[in-house]
């Protein structure tokens, strides 16, 4: 080979050794820096690894603040409570509903399980009227649910039972005085036979007058305070 073929042949390789390095820089410079559209994509994904949804936050904290625990209120406990509405043994029927408030919270070893003003529902046992001449008043109720958070749940308490006064001896003061009057009216006026007249006529005056005035119905007003007590025992959830 002449002098000049070799030198343009040494050129040559240096030519093509220079552009096989270059390529060489380029590809490694492209897997090196990712593109633009690369980053996008992988920062969703590691955004969703790092830290949890909106939504499992959310409900994270509603499983922390809604957390209860069931609490049983044992029988016997006492339940005060005061009447929203008024009720009578003339005006009352057994089977009728009555509502009322708590007047007391019920408290379990320093947790509020039944809070105070509670609403409470009842049920009337036994009504009875009073009779004029006979027939003692009697009105019996009984305690039925309770609303807690905006549940209600039933309960089996005790019944409060009221009976009227008997009224037996006041209408036989009624009427024997009634008598007494009438036979010394009729006595002054017409010796022994106007004194039994006149017991007669004022035997019936008194009569008249027991059977008048001798209702003794029951009647409690609304506001009135009763106490209850639990026969069975009540299971209720309570925020902790």
């Amino acid at each position: 080979m002449n002098p000049r073929k070799r030198t343009n042949f040494l050129l040559e390789c240096a030519a093509l050794a220079a552009l096989i390095f270059l390529l060489a820089g380029c590809n490694n410079k492209k897997q090196a820096a990712p593109t633009a559209s690369d980053q996008q994509q992988a920062t969703p994904a590691d955004q969703s690894s790092a830290s949890p949804s909106a939504p499992e936050k959310s409900s994270s904290l509603g499983g922390i603040f809604s957390s209860t625990k069931p609490v049983t209120v044992p029988a016997a406990t006492s339940i005060h409570v005061v009447l929203d509405q008024s009720l009578s043994s003339a005006g009352s029927r057994p089977g009728d509903r009555f509502d009322a408030s708590l007047a007391e919270p019920v408290v379990l070893e320093g947790v509020t399980v039944i809070p105070r003003h509670s609403h409470v529902r009842g049920r009337v046992v036994d009504a009875d009227a009073s009779g004029r001449l006979k027939g003692v008043a009697r009105l019996e109720i009984t305690l039925s649910a309770v609303e807690v958070d905006g549940k209600w749940y039933d309960l089996d308490t005790n019944n409060s039972t009221h009976v009227g006064q008997n009224h037996n001896k006041r209408n036989g003061v009624l009427m024997g005085g009634g008598a007494g009057v009438g036979a010394l009216i009729g006595g002054l006026a017409g010796g022994g036979k106007g004194a039994l007249i006149g017991a007669a006529a004022g035997a019936g005056t008194g009569t008249a007058g027991a059977a008048a005035t001798g209702k003794k119905d029951i009647s409690l007003p609304a506001e009135t305070p009763l106490t209850f007590r639990l026969k069975s025992s009540i299971t209720i959830p309570v925020k902790s």
